[in-house]
């Protein structure tokens, strides 16, 4: 009896052995899949039924490999944000879920090409060739991953530089009226860090297809486009896809943070990408607060500039500076986002439209404007010359309205004034010239040592060149030590002083 069970007990472990093998290797045939119903089509949304299972911001397909994302997830039907156009779309077609919540390509082979939110190529150069996807929302790094912001973002402008800093890991508001040059600052900003190995994202949201180009061509023109790349929904592309867009150029620029690289994106604008937001909580339903926007809002900026820092060197060690863009409306900048973005963000650059006017650009009405963090980045130099330059200037703006009454004024005052146009007049830059931090240095030198003060205000452009031209050709070596950060002593005033001198007489 015992040789039968043993040989009993042997046969059966033969057999189980048998099935587990047959079942590690079966493979079915048959694929399971959710697949769901369109009950409504509407301008840039849809609702479908069916998909109990899809998750939040997970990526759909429609027929004819049409893209939505999943938004608003009910017990009954989700609603759904289109990421490409509806027009082919009915109500009873099929939508099946892709199992992945939308992604986007990253990496370097993203530089110097034109995409959508989704990585889709827009500059008919083949297909982006990233192999890594990243999901556009994720969540920020934590405080404890984040070092303080030390390290300056030179914009080439005069008047940001020396009064309004800008440092790697910032996010510093531009905010302006329509037509004030707020993309120009943020255009000249990016073509200054040519060779200062910083990467860059342009990212248009809901803007002119027209206006777009002309971005691009500008960043071609000049050789900006080697370091950057531009991330386009324009105002003809569904309301998804420009809420998506922020999102994703984010994302792409955290890849770039995390391999240890500095780069600034800028959203241009935030106030079309509200919008957008707007539309479609309004389609789907959402109750809407004040001025008709969704109650979380301020939730989709927050999220969205709160993934720019500067990281630990044990984490890669870069920086993501953010150039967020809002548009007012007559100036309020106390409107609904405007606050929101303001009370974000570590300050703002406000653009003034009665400035602009007067043909002063950039027209960056320094009173409005503060940098909150990147006074501590500043380079040294620029501490030594331009320490009381804001206040003074500030004060000599409301010393100029006041003189407008024609009141009788005494020298000390007229003297003041004086400077102070002549201040106006070095803050003056045309588009596309950023300025090397030297030049800056030494044109601020001139100024405070009361070179300029005998050349006339119209003449003011032609002597600042020679200055620039005659200081940086003659101290050179000092130039060297002044972008490296060192302190500049008062000898070093002096020599720029007699160089911007000598420069002037040869000029005259």
């Amino acid at each position: 009896m015992k040789a039968d069970e043993t040989e009993l007990k042997a046969t059966m472990e033969g057999v189980f052995d048998i099935l587990s093998a047959k079942l590690e290797s079966y493979r079915p045939g048959l694929k399971v899949e959710e697949v769901g119903a369109v009950a409504y089509v509407g301008p840039g949304v849809v609702r479908v039924t069916g998909l109990r299972g899809a998750r939040s911001h997970e990526l759909l397909r429609f027929k004819g490999d049409l893209l939505g994302m999943a938004f608003n997830l009910d017990s009954r039907e989700a609603g759904v944000v289109m990421l490409d156009e509806t027009e082919n779309l009915n109500a009873g077609d099929e939508v099946e879920r892709t199992g992945r919540v939308l992604d986007v390509p990253v990496g370097v082979s993203l530089l110097g090409r034109v995409i959508d939110a989704l990585g889709r190529p827009l500059d008919n150069r083949g297909p982006v060739q990233g192999r890594k996807r990243l999901p556009i929302e994720r969540p920020a790094h934590p405080i404890m991953d984040r070092l303080p912001v030390t390290v300056p973002l030179q914009t080439g402008l005069k008047a940001v530089d020396a009064l309004i800093p800008i440092g790697r890991g910032q996010r510093e508001l531009i905010v302006g009226d329509r037509q004030t040059g707020k993309t120009a600052i943020a255009i000249d900003t990016i073509i200054n860090q040519k060779g200062k190995d910083v990467l860059c994202i342009y990212c248009a949201i809901g803007k002119r297809s027209s206006a777009v180009a002309k971005v691009i061509s500008d960043l071609r023109e000049r050789g900006a486009m080697d370091y950057s790349l531009v991330i386009v929904a324009t105002e003809e592309d569904p309301p998804g896809l420009q809420f998506a867009t922020a999102y994703s150029a984010m994302t792409i620029g955290e890849n770039f943070m995390e391999e240890g690289k500095d780069v600034l994106i800028v959203f241009d604008d935030l106030t079309r990408h509200a919008r957008a937001y707007r539309e479609l909580s309004l389609l789907l339903r959402r109750p809407p607060g004040r001025e008709a926007y969704p109650g979380d809002i301020f939730y989709i900026h927050s999220r969205l500039l709160e993934r720019s820092t500067h990281l630990r060197e044990d984490l890669g060690g870069g920086s993501l500076t953010a150039l967020p863009i809002i548009e007012t409306e007559a100036q309020n900048i106390s409107a609904y986002i405007p606050t929101n973005l303001i009370s974000i963000t570590d300050g703002q650059i406000y653009l003034s439209p009665d400035l602009f006017q007067k043909g002063l650009l950039p027209a960056v009405d320094v009173g409005k404007s503060v940098s909150r963090v990147g006074g501590k980045t500043q380079l040294k130099a620029y501490r030594a010359v331009a320490g009381d330059l804001r206040l003074s200037y500030s004060q000599f703006e409301e010393l100029e309205t006041f003189a407008r009454f024609g009141t009788q004024m005494d020298e000390e005052t007229r003297k003041t004034l004086e400077r102070g146009r002549r201040v106006r007049q070095i803050l003056k830059q045309p588009q596309y010239t950023p300025l090397g931090v030297f030049e800056q240095i030494a044109v601020l030198v001139a100024l405070n040592e009361g070179i300029f003060d005998p050349i006339p205000v119209d003449d003011m452009g032609e002597a600042e060149k020679a200055v620039r031209k005659g200081v940086t050709a003659d101290l050179s070596d000092l130039g060297e030590r002044i972008e490296a950060g060192e302190k500049i002593e008062k000898k070093d005033i002096q020599r720029m002083e007699e160089s911007a001198r000598q420069a002037l007489e040869a000029r005259l």
